[in-house]
């Protein structure tokens, strides 16, 4: 179908062409022949073409599908062999974490013994500590040299306290003594002050009494313008009543009367003035006088008043002195006191430690006795048990085997045997008894070598309190406390400096 579809279009150009060109009808069969086999050609070529991509593809498509196949079985492999590493990793690991578990119990466990020795340990140097006389003696010394310390600074603390009172008493008195000094210069200032006021005053009077002279005398002389006036107009009276004399002598006379009158009044007048005057002036100085009696009456008063407060303030300051000083007395009798009390518990806990050392050393060494005594009656009674055990024995098996009744050879071997198995027993109780003192002897030598530890752990406790203590306490340790000069490469360079500028005993109090 392909193939017609294909060569008729193609016949009909070739027929156009050949009608175009006037071409036989063989010609065009030919022609057509010849188109049709090129035409089939192309077609076998493109099955052909097409079989070979056909075949190609499924070549091709075969080798896909071998190399997936090979690829998938690689990938298989490939995830067989990780599958497998990871299950051996996972082993390794399974195996690592146990072996690392197994390392930290083991880890833990000896940690744990660590500590626990550690902790036994501790306990054991904590329980010499406690039981140990001579660490308790030490600590009693160095609690006895903190006392010293701390009642010297008790005391060095009264004797700076006493000092700044001294010093605050000695500024009050100075402060005192400026205040007093001001106040007696603002008295005499005020003294000065009242003493011009006085002198002011008193010129004052003067001048009021020299305006009063002024005013009298204007006032006489006012009485003398008057009197001038009246005798000018008698003068005048006379002269113009002279013709009636006689008519008016009876006046004249009056004017007279009148004159001698005004005269005498003037005269009395006068005397009343300086009277007057003159009791002023006497009131004017007694007044002065009195004010200046009440002014030395009240600074006499004020000088007693002040000398009193000034004997009030210094019998105060005297109380006040000796109450502190009887306080500060009672406190270092208390403090004293309660040291002393304290010193004394100490040495009594000091001396009951000891008696309770010395008993217990005491029942040690009785025990020990009792114990050797016991010992030795052990001895001599297993003697006498082995003694009486080899007779029993003896007798037992000559019993046992009628020894009586054997001959004499038989007597002897059966005896030679009994006394080899009665020998072999008691070598067996000896060989008990020796393990017996061997443990005895283990006991004693670990017992040794405690009582050595012990001493080592004491030492090192009192060089421990020694290093901790005693440059603290330089100056206040007690005697007794520095065993050797070998003490002394413990303790600090300044410490041993000190010690060798003092050049004392270390049996002594440093």
């Amino acid at each position: 179908m392909a193939t017609a579809y294909h060569a008729r279009p193609l016949d009909r150009v070739w027929e156009s062409k050949m009608i175009r060109g006037g071409m036989t009808r063989a010609q065009e069969e030919r022609v057509r022949a010849e188109n049709r086999r090129r035409e089939y050609e192309r077609e076998d070529n493109k099955r052909l073409v097409a079989r070979e991509k056909l075949m190609r593809t499924n070549v091709a498509a075969d080798e896909r599908v071998e190399n997936k196949r090979f690829v998938r079985r690689l990938q298989q492999e490939k995830m067989e062999m990780e599958m497998e590493e990871r299950i051996l990793e996972s082993e390794r690991q399974r195996v690592l974490k146990q072996k690392q578990a197994e390392q930290e119990e083991k880890l833990a466990n000896e940690m744990k013994r660590l500590k626990w020795e550690q902790q036994k340990d501790e306990r054991m140097r904590q329980q010499i500590k406690e039981n140990s006389l001579e660490l308790r003696e030490l600590e009693a010394r160095l609690k006895a040299g903190y006392m010293n310390k701390e009642r010297a600074a008790q005391i060095a603390e009264k004797n700076v306290l006493k000092t700044k009172d001294e010093v605050y008493e000695r500024e009050m008195a100075e402060v005192m003594k400026k205040e007093y000094e001001k106040a007696t210069e603002l008295e005499r200032m005020k003294d000065v002050d009242k003493a011009q006021q006085s002198i002011q005053y008193q010129e004052m009077l003067e001048k009021q009494l020299e305006e009063q002279e002024m005013k009298r005398q204007a006032e006489y002389k006012e009485f003398l313008k008057e009197k001038l006036m009246i005798d000018e107009i008698v003068r005048k009276i006379y002269e113009e009543d002279q013709r009636e004399l006689e008519a008016r002598l009876e006046k004249q006379k009056a004017t007279r009367k009148f004159i001698d009158e005004f005269m005498q009044k003037r005269e009395e007048w006068k005397e009343h003035e300086r009277e007057l005057m003159e009791e002023e002036n006497r009131r004017i100085l007694e007044f002065s006088h009195q004010q200046q009696v009440r002014e030395e009456v009240r600074m006499e008063e004020a000088k007693k008043q002040e000398q009193a407060m000034a004997a009030v303030q210094r019998k105060l300051a005297e109380e006040i002195t000796q109450k502190r000083s009887e306080a500060e007395e009672m406190d270092r009798i208390r403090t004293e006191l309660y040291l002393e009390e304290q010193e004394e518990l100490e040495r009594q806990k000091e001396r009951m430690a000891i008696e309770a050392q010395l008993r217990r050393r005491l029942e040690l060494q009785s025990a020990h006795k009792d114990y050797l005594e016991l010992k030795e009656q052990k001895r001599v009674a297993e003697r006498q048990e082995e003694e009486e055990f080899r007779r029993m024995m003896m007798a037992k098996f000559a019993e046992d085997d009628r020894i009586e009744q054997m001959n004499a050879q038989k007597r002897r071997m059966k005896q030679l045997e009994h006394r080899r198995a009665v020998e072999k027993l008691i070598e067996e109780r000896r060989l008990q008894f020796q393990r017996e003192k061997e443990e005895e002897l283990e006991e004693r030598k670990a017992e040794e070598a405690a009582m050595r530890e012990r001493r080592v752990i004491i030492e090192q406790e009192r060089q421990r309190l020694l290093r901790e203590h005693a440059n603290k306490l330089l100056g206040y340790l007690p005697k007794g406390v520095l065993r050797d000069s070998q003490d002394l490469e413990l303790l600090s360079p300044e410490f041993k400096q000190q010690y060798q500028r003092r050049k004392v005993d270390p049996f002594e109090e440093l």
